[in-house]
């Protein structure tokens, strides 16, 4: 693959009123729903973190002592001051973790409670005035991919590109040329016509995922540079509840103890590494590329920065809405600035719950877009209306829906008004067709792969094939950095992240196999080499 670079000569909340009020003079008024956040409440789940965001102006967004005063009388008013010898309860204290990065703030109750007692203090907290929003600290997870079969896997290493024509179906033309295992590839994304014009050079791409691992096809240049966001070592498996440098992938597996016990259930069996954020990564432009190795990355010059929020069982709203920020450049209590800023950010993860504009994730996608970020999101893997997740549905980003190499919606992708586009995740099966029950070597996105089972290999040497919305997002998010890249090249200032939005779609293809009513993904599949023409052409005036 040779760089013809025509171009340069030329691939996953909540301030408002100022008010002030004192912890005595607050009168507690009737809340509503838009002031707090009860859906991501699980049936089952229990809760014993939540976040807080205090007015302008209030006594309590300055006043810790103040804030703690109004949640102990929250705790009192949702009659969890008292212990109950018949329930086994003991009685609620809360006490203040931090001060997140859209300023809210983060609290724990010295128990865990389960979805009532959580959903009655919500409703508590949020009767204050001086609240403004209110919602529980939930655990979001990657999105849950589907891995290929051992069998369908790439049996050698092979220091060659053959894997590249072979496997990589996502990045050519979806002209229903025959591929190598035999499938008419009416799926692609051009992107082997994008690189004609940019490779990602000038542009740092941020992967907020498990982090990265070493692998010799993968370029962790910005490993060290990036962060572990994870403060909880119960989440990050390291032994304190802190967060530290590095964006490197510890493992995220849950087939020992604690985490057999605490994470998994029927519909969460016991799972090995998944190593999601290399592969995510690897899509979006890690891997390295024209090095007669392996597979390619989308923008393959681009700075991949690893950023780690997920571990065991998944990753900490709060977590995840301090490295947004932080990703773009944003400043982050306790953390150092990010002295590589982001222009595009991908969230491969998510979890279920409408994202209310007050939301700590909404408002953290607001800040890392008001720094320049486009913000890429996974649509989710739950065959279900996108916008009742998290981040699918929060205003800002760019949500992803996942497609196969016949242009069908994949049978598991995410869908609806929620979605801006959709690009390659893969459909599994023969035809994209479940009902065939044939696996596919086409039906599935390859990369780069960690070898270890719980903690990582030295040096990952293997690849695999996973499919779902998961690897749709960072084909978005590659193209965006080809697009900056290529207007960098050019002298031209980079698109906000508004513009880029309007160039994908403008420049997106409808899929041959259109999806049904509800089941829209938005306005087509992506098309990578059109994408970045158009950015080259964007007039602010024709928009």
């Amino acid at each position: 693959m040779t760089h013809r670079l025509a171009i340069k000569a030329l691939l996953g909340a909540s301030i408002a009123l100022a008010l002030s009020l004192s912890a005595h003079a607050a009168t507690p008024s009737a809340p509503d729903d838009a002031r707090f956040d009860l859906g991501s409440l699980a049936p089952n789940g229990h809760y014993d973190r939540f976040i807080v965001t205090y007015r302008d102006g209030s006594t309590e967004r300055a006043d810790r002592a103040a804030l703690l005063q109004n949640l102990g009388a929250a705790i009192d008013r949702a009659g969890l001051d008292r212990a109950s010898l018949a329930a086994g309860r003991t009685a609620v204290r809360a006490s203040y973790q931090r001060k997140l990065a859209t300023g809210a703030d983060l609290i724990r109750t010295s128990r865990k409670l389960d979805r009532a007692e959580a959903a009655s203090l919500i409703r508590q907290i949020a009767a204050d005035p001086a609240v403004q929003y209110v919602a529980p600290d939930v655990m979001l997870q990657r999105v849950r991919d589907l891995r290929a079969p051992d069998g369908l896997q790439p049996q050698t290493f092979t220091p060659s590109d053959t894997y590249y024509p072979a496997y990589q179906w996502n990045l050519k033309a979806p002209d229903g040329s025959i591929t190598f295992f035999g499938d008419a590839n009416h799926g692609g994304t051009r992107v082997n016509d994008a690189w004609d014009l940019a490779d990602g050079t000038g542009v740092v791409i941020a992967v907020l995922d498990t982090g990265i691992t070493r692998h010799v096809d993968v370029n962790t240049k910005l490993a060290d540079a990036g962060y572990d966001f994870i403060s909880d070592a119960f989440v990050s498996g390291r032994p304190t509840d802190d967060r530290v440098p590095g964006g490197w992938d510890l493992g995220d597996w849950t087939t020992t103890e604690p985490w057999l016990s605490a994470c998994t259930d029927e519909s969460h069996p016991p799972e090995d590494s998944s190593w999601h954020g290399t592969h995510v990564a690897s899509t979006a432009g890690a891997e390295i590329t024209d090095n007669a190795m392996g597979m390619a990355g989308i923008a393959f010059h681009a700075r991949v920065l690893p950023v780690r929020v997920l571990g065991h069982c998944g990753g900490y709203t709060s977590d995840i809405a301090d490295a947004i920020v932080w990703a773009a450049g944003g400043k982050v209590e306790g953390v150092p600035r990010n002295k590589h800023p982001a222009q595009v950010i991908n969230l491969s993860l998510g979890g279920a719950g409408r994202c209310h504009p007050n939301d700590v994730t909404a408002r953290a996608v607001a800040k890392a877009n008001q720094l320049g970020a486009v913000v890429v999101v996974s649509a989710g893997n739950n065959a279900d209306d996108a916008a009742k997740y998290t981040p699918a549905g929060c205003p800002g980003v760019i949500t992803v829906a996942s497609t196969g190499i016949t242009s069908r919606r994949a049978y598991y992708s995410n869908y609806g008004h929620a979605v801006e586009i959709a690009a390659p995740g893969g459909g599994v099966y023969q035809d994209d067709d479940p009902d065939t029950g044939v696996l596919s070597y086409d039906g599935f996105v390859w990369q780069a792969l960690n070898n270890g089972t719980t903690t990582p290999v030295p040096e990952g040497t293997t690849y695999a094939g996973y499919a779902g919305t998961s690897q749709a997002a960072p084909h978005v998010t590659g193209t965006v950095a080809l697009m900056q890249s290529a207007r960098k090249a050019l002298c031209l200032p980079p698109l906000k992240p508004r513009q880029v939005l309007a160039v994908l779609q403008e420049t997106a293809y409808r899929p041959m196999i259109p999806p049904k009513g509800k089941y829209s993904i938005g306005a087509g599949i992506l098309d990578a080499a059109a994408a970045v023409e158009g950015a080259v052409n964007f007039t602010p005036h024709g928009h």
